[in-house]
């Protein structure tokens, strides 16, 4: 496969026709190279407009997607970042690239492993810690927030965790219909939600069920 050609394909053909033109993202989509962060039994599909298994039950969000919620987050180089779901890596390392600094937290230690080889590999210093996002212990305070999995209810932790002109890419509901949503915090007590576009993706692993809280 020639790789170059594969990838600039990838972002002419997928991300440029998805409306995603931010020129910061779209160089960034080229320099990293997908391949190395998908599983070695579908590097052939590594550029391919699907999500890709990387096992656990998880899969690799498809280019797409991934582009346009690195353009809708609007990342500059003062921005602190965390993204929630490391998953191979992939979007961690395109994250790193457009931020002042990235922490990637991951569920599945197995995972976040392979994230920090994978990373490694391709010389990104993004920090990847082993732990449940969900659990109580306080998340920090970030520029932008990035949620690569899906919550069939809206939380609100992680929109409580922006800073003061913060951003945050959560995708909401359940198949097959699923809402993605950028929230920005206007104040100390405010926020403004807008809906992006629909999409379906994983769901993320102990996220609120239909009980809880309502959206």
């Amino acid at each position: 496969m020639d790789t170059l050609a594969a990838r600039q394909q990838m972002i002419d053909q997928q991300i440029r026709t998805s409306e995603v033109l931010d020129p910061a993202v779209l160089e960034a989509l080229a320099a990293v190279p997908r391949e190395a962060f998908v599983p070695a039994a579908y590097r052939a599909l590594a550029f391919a407009d699907a999500p890709i298994p990387i096992g656990f039950g998880q899969t690799m969000l498809a280019p797409m997607l991934q582009g346009r919620i690195l353009q809708a987050l609007g990342i500059n180089q003062s921005d602190n970042v965390l993204e929630v779901g490391t998953g191979t890596g992939y979007l961690c390392a395109c994250l790193t690239l457009l931020a002042g600094t990235v922490r990637s937290i991951e569920l599945r230690a197995e995972l976040a492993e392979i994230a920090r080889a994978n990373l490694r590999s391709v010389a990104c210093t993004a920090s990847v810690e082993t732990r449940d996002a969900l659990d109580a212990a306080p998340l920090g305070e970030y520029d932008a927030i990035a949620v690569t999995a899906s919550m069939p209810l809206y939380d609100r932790r992680f929109e409580e965790a922006l800073r003061l002109g913060g951003r945050l890419f959560v995708v909401v509901g359940a198949a097959p219909v699923m809402d993605a949503i950028l929230v920005r915090r206007v104040s100390a007590t405010q926020w403004v939600r807008e809906s992006l576009f629909e999409t379906v993706i994983d769901a993320l692993v102990g996220a609120t069920g239909p009980d809880g809280f309502v959206f």
